[in-house]
């Protein structure tokens, strides 16, 4: 999680929301990602799918079986559907996301009897320290970029 938390500061800092994700199986991180949306103009371009993404490629498959996903904010419907889909071993997840979550908060995507694969979830781990990426850089974009300059 310390990692994934790394690379969602990196999001923070080139202006998308500070999301970050890491895959891994064996010991093995498998695939890496932050969110990218605003830099790519991508709007699928989340942390979770971009990891997925490079995991697949590096393993040579879409099937990540007994891979678990670490990501500091739980997913959106969109990427908990891909980590269904990619039939992922566990799903852990740092803050909650009341917004738009979708493994616990607002849907039960993983475990969702109605689907082919169900995937345990572990949440709030590192959570806070999540929380405070996303509060820091909500904050930051409220203020705007020159008072955010005069207080910071």
């Amino acid at each position: 999680m310390a990692e994934a938390l790394r690379l969602a500061e990196l999001a923070g800092a080139a202006g998308d929301v500070p999301v970050g994700a890491v895959i891994v199986r064996d010991g093995q991180v498998l695939g890496r990602g932050c969110n990218r949306r605003e830099a790519d103009g991508d709007p699928t371009a989340h942390a979770e799918i971009l990891a997925l993404r490079e995991a697949a490629r590096r393993v040579g498959t879409w099937r990540l079986d007994g891979a678990v996903m670490y990501v500091t904010l739980e997913p959106c419907p969109m990427c908990a559907g891909a980590l269904v889909n990619a039939r992922m071993g566990r799903l852990v997840f740092g803050a909650m996301d009341p917004k738009a979550g979708a493994c616990g908060s607002l849907f039960e995507v993983p475990a969702d009897p109605r689907l082919n694969h169900r995937m345990p979830v572990v949440a709030g781990i590192m959570a806070e320290e999540s929380a405070r990426l996303l509060r820091a850089f909500f904050e930051g974009k409220r203020r705007g970029p020159r008072e955010a300059r005069e207080t910071g």
